[in-house]
């Protein structure tokens, strides 16, 4: 991998370093035990508060560290994801999507309370958008929270929720108003409160390790206090939240071609047919050129809007194009790291198969490939 120096420093590689010992020593030795339970334990939350993982890029005064820093958090998303599951990763990380809009938003009171129990690890959080209805429509969301004296009455439902089952605080959008992006608003919704429930366990193709679950609201009192933000504009904070989420996923995308490809170049230097190691064969060299090629051009244009997102500059169209780029080259550098190994790459042993499985969400979340097309093309004036 390139050091791109422009983008990181010394106390990055800190970070990446303590991370990556953090990986080697409480994740790979037991990943592929956690992978086939589709679950990994809650003490792991309370490990990586400790070591200060689930704290990078948040304010010190709640426990975290290298507040405002973005590559900081780079570099330990990147070493997170050399565990090789994106499921473990997603579910460890469900806090960097539910608990942003509290930092920045909430009543003082409750970043007091909750911000450093979930720093620490000591509780977890979720992002509740998504609706059975549907996903990427977020301004056509359809559960209901009607203003009854100091309380919300809740009522509807949510799907697909990372840590949806295991989380114990929920940002959860929800209607307050009229109709479109207008009436949506943020509550803080806690597990136990009267009229919340957490449905089935959801089983997925990939991402075994992640937990994610339906959520109901049936006549559910949530106080005012814990309204996110200001009521009926909860939308703006939902998209600001998504250009975060989306660069999180193109960097998720482009360490899953980073594992693709050290997988197959290991293979190809290894394996061998007809007397010699298949990566000698011009048509197997070539392709690996090509694929390290890919993924050089995306990690580098990642970076950039990062950079720039850093910077304060809006990159609304071009952190969809990041994701979309970095998701179309994961697809492929997946596909062909199966395809160079062959039967082993279709074996539940390979971590290529876990690759090209889990890969396949990280086109949908945060807002799928053909929204952020929609996107890119309103932000060309189309």
């Amino acid at each position: 991998m390139s050091t791109f120096q422009e983008y990181f420093d010394d106390s990055h590689q800190l970070v990446r370093d303590s991370v990556r010992r953090f990986v080697e020593r409480e994740i790979l030795p037991h990943v592929a035990e956690w992978e086939e339970a589709e679950e990994f334990p809650r003490e792991l939350y309370l490990k990586a508060g400790a070591a200060g993982i689930l704290g990078i890029g948040y304010p010190e005064r709640y426990g975290g560290s290298h507040e405002g820093d973005l590559f900081a958090k780079v570099a330990a998303s990147e070493e997170l994801m050399r565990s090789g599951s994106g499921g473990l990763v997603a579910g460890l990380g469900s806090l960097d999507i539910g608990l942003p809009p509290v930092v920045k938003w909430a009543r003082p009171e409750l970043r007091e309370r909750i911000v450093p129990e979930v720093l620490a690890g000591e509780k977890i959080m979720a992002l509740a958008v998504t609706e059975p209805s549907g996903g990427s429509d977020v301004a056509g969301l359809k559960t209901r929270a009607v203003r009854d004296g100091d309380f919300y009455r809740v009522t509807g439902s949510k799907t697909f929720i990372t840590s949806g089952v295991r989380a114990d605080y929920y940002t959860v959008a929800v209607r307050t108003g009229g109709e479109g992006f207008g009436g949506v608003s943020l509550l803080l919704i806690e597990k136990g409160t009267p009229g919340f429930t957490v449905g089935r366990k959801l089983k997925k193709m990939g991402w075994w390790a992640s937990d994610t679950a339906e959520l109901f609201f049936d006549d559910c009192k949530v106080p005012v206090g814990n309204l996110i933000g200001v009521e009926n504009a909860g939308f703006a904070c939902i998209m600001a939240n998504f250009q975060s989420e989306r660069l999180a996923l193109a960097i998720m995308a482009n360490m899953t071609a980073q594992l693709a490809l050290e997988e197959s170049l290991a293979w190809a230097r290894e394996r061998e047919a007809f007397g010699k190691p298949i990566g000698k064969f011009q048509v197997l060299k070539h392709r690996l050129a090509e694929m390290a090629t890919q993924l050089e051009v995306s990690r580098e244009f990642t970076y950039r809007q990062a950079a720039k997102m850093a910077a304060g500059k809006s990159v609304i169209k071009e952190i969809s194009m990041a994701k979309n780029f970095a998701t179309d080259i994961a697809d492929k550098l997946t596909y062909d790291a199966v395809q160079i190994m062959g039967g082993m790459g279709y074996m539940r042993e390979s971590l290529v198969e876990r690759l090209y499985r889990d890969n396949r969400i990280l086109s949908i979340g945060g807002g799928t490939r053909e929204v952020m097309n929609e996107i890119i093309a309103k932000q060309m004036g189309l």
